[in-house]
């Protein structure tokens, strides 16, 4: 999975993945307890309890960590119950939801702080890999270059129905509205005479 704002490491043994992973949790545990992304760098390495210069080597700067912070909690929170979820569009398209209602402190303060546009693109190039697979399902004639093109125009179109909802929705979030959306798009998207597939469609 791609990660922006991610300074490359030639090697890294068990102390600088920890202390890695210690960057990441002291973010978001910071952003929801402040409902903002307006955070000195100095407050998340104390609460990670690492160095500046640490913080520097793993990322670019805090927009790159707080977009790896969102794309650490897609891997590890949703993705692993998608791939345990059944074979099925909305129980899939629900599981996402509902991931994004859990932590939606987190990511309407990412998505409407300085890091929206890094945010943007990490979740882009996470969700791209899987819009890519339904794009060659439902147009198998199409070229490579026209694939990758209307897969990301229909994980943009995705994003923007995810982002409006996390934040302008009424509180408490409803995963089922989402969901209802999301899944009224689906079939004007399939091919007149195809058969709407069943895998691979989280947006």
């Amino acid at each position: 999975m791609a990660r922006l704002g991610r300074a490359p490491l030639d090697s890294a043994g068990p102390p600088v993945q920890r202390s890695r992973a210690a960057l990441p949790a002291a973010a978001v545990r910071l952003v929801v307890e402040r409902e903002t992304t307006d955070i000195a760098v100095t407050d998340i390495t104390d609460a990670a309890d690492v160095s500046r210069k640490l913080l520097y080597l793993h990322f670019t700067d805090r927009e790159g960590l707080l977009a790896a912070a969102a794309a650490d909690l897609v891997e590890r929170e949703l993705l692993p119950r998608v791939d345990e979820s059944p074979d099925e569009l909305r129980a899939q398209t629900l599981l996402l939801a509902r991931h994004f209602a859990e932590r939606r402190v987190f990511y309407r303060a990412v998505l409407t702080g300085s890091c929206a546009f890094a945010m943007a693109g990490t979740l882009n190039a996470l969700f791209g890999s899987l819009n890519r697979t339904l794009v060659r399902e439902l147009y198998p004639d199409l070229d490579e270059p026209t694939v990758a093109d209307l897969a990301a125009f229909f994980t943009g179109g995705a994003s923007l129905l995810l982002d409006t909802w996390l934040i302008d929705g009424a509180d408490p979030l409803r995963p089922e509205d989402l969901a209802d959306r999301l899944l009224r798009v689906a079939p004007v998207l399939t091919p007149t005479g195809a058969d709407t597939p069943e895998r691979d469609r989280l947006p």
